[in-house]
């Protein structure tokens, strides 16, 4: 009774959700409203549970292959000498590669058996006791046993079926930037941030070094933006890092001529339910816990497995989604805590605290305390242990 199953968005959640979909010998479609899956974006990293979903969808060994093996990332003062550093674990979590690179592994891994509905986008659901009737923006009608909104923060599913993102979104106070520029900084897997108070200015390396991601947060009630006005997300950076020293004009000059400039709010989107009736959300469509938390990427790929195995091990989608939420409430919580907690430490407030913060991470640095960036990077990351769904798998 669940085996034809819509998923809203082609980027990291929704295929791996079709992936094992078809594993467990589901139908499923995925819906996207870009012309083709998107190439470049920023680095993202795995962390614990999720490095074990690579391994048990057997991409593990190909998705090393475009490991960005990035190393420290250093604290530099507006002279540009080191203050402090972090290992990789704390930005690069135990494996990282390019948002793209990760996106091609996964579409090529179920383009021939899923159905890829790209440059469309889901207009209304009508749920029934048998089906839920969507309608496209371009496609004609069609119904289908489920719903799935893979569709990022500001999901178009769950707009459509919970309500407005005001209901669920919590703002944390700062912004983002990630753009790709030149690395003429000349920087070789190790990344270089500059901190001033509510402001930070950073670049790392990229595709072995021959380019380069411009990382730039700062502090800020919320903004008046539209989501996909870039020229007046620029301006709104452009304003925020005025007057700013070490490099940072020089990289607001490269952002000027990336071309995948990305700007958002850090946002928490926090639900007391992610699944209602035939429907259910995925990733930070449900819960993303912001970019802070390192663990956006860990939270989907571990999603698409626990409600994968789920609906391939119930009775019922109704057991399932009851399911699928019990398995991921505790680790949902434990990444937005995480979070929670990063941005004082990437982003300080006051000259004071960046000179505690450096001093910090110097202390750290030491044998004695080495071991505790990994313990805290990667705790939120076990909290959560995968339940083994492989008896469920049936002939392709």
């Amino acid at each position: 009774m669940t085996k034809n199953i819509l998923i809203s968005g082609a980027s990291v959640a929704g295929p791996a959700l079709a992936f094992w979909l078809r594993r467990y010998g589901f139908n499923p479609t995925v819906v996207e409203r870009a012309p083709a899956p998107r190439e470049g974006g920023y680095a993202v990293d795995f962390r614990g549970a999720a490095l074990e979903a690579l391994a048990r969808m057997g991409i593990l060994d190909e998705v090393k292959q475009y490991a960005t093996q990035m190393g420290d990332m250093d604290y530099v003062n507006s002279a540009g000498k080191r203050v402090g550093s972090t290992p990789p674990v704390v930005f690069s979590g135990e494996l990282e590669v390019l948002r793209g690179d990760l996106v091609k592994v996964l579409y090529e891994r179920t383009r021939h058996d899923v159905e890829y509905i790209f440059n469309d986008s889901i207009t209304s659901i009508t749920q029934s006791g048998h089906g839920a009737a969507v309608t496209f923006e371009r496609g004609a009608p069609r119904e289908f046993d489920l719903v799935i909104g893979a569709d990022g923060v500001h999901s178009n599913v769950r707009s459509l079926v919970f309500g407005a993102e005001e209901k669920f979104a919590h703002h944390l106070g700062m912004y983002v930037s990630v753009s790709t520029v030149a690395n003429y900084l000349g920087l070789e897997y190790r990344g270089r941030c500059h901190n001033t108070p509510g402001r930070m200015a950073g670049m790392y390396p990229a595709r072995g070094n021959t380019e380069a991601k411009a990382l730039m947060f700062f502090t800020a009630d919320e903004l008046d933006y539209g989501r996909r006005d870039t020229a007046r997300q620029r301006e709104l950076l452009n304003t925020a890092f005025a007057g700013e020293g070490w490099e940072v004009p020089r990289i607001l000059d490269e952002i000027r001529r990336s071309p995948d400039f990305y700007f958002d709010s850090i946002t928490q989107i926090k639900m007391e339910h992610f699944t209602h009736g035939r429907v259910a959300l995925l990733g930070d469509a449900g819960y993303c816990a912001s970019p802070l938390s390192g663990m956006g990427t860990s939270l989907a790929l571990v999603g698409a497995y626990v409600l994968a195995g789920e609906l391939a091990s119930a009775v019922d989608h109704q057991t399932a989604f009851a399911r699928y939420e019990d398995e991921m409430r505790g680790y949902i919580k434990a990444c937005h805590a995480q979070a929670a907690g990063a941005g004082m430490w990437l982003v300080p407030g006051s000259n004071a605290m960046i000179r505690f913060r450096n001093w910090n991470y110097r202390l750290l640095r030491l044998k004695p305390f080495s071991g505790f960036f990994t313990k805290v990077a990667l705790k939120a990351a076990n909290t959560i242990r995968l339940k083994d769904y492989a008896a469920f798998t049936r002939a392709a």
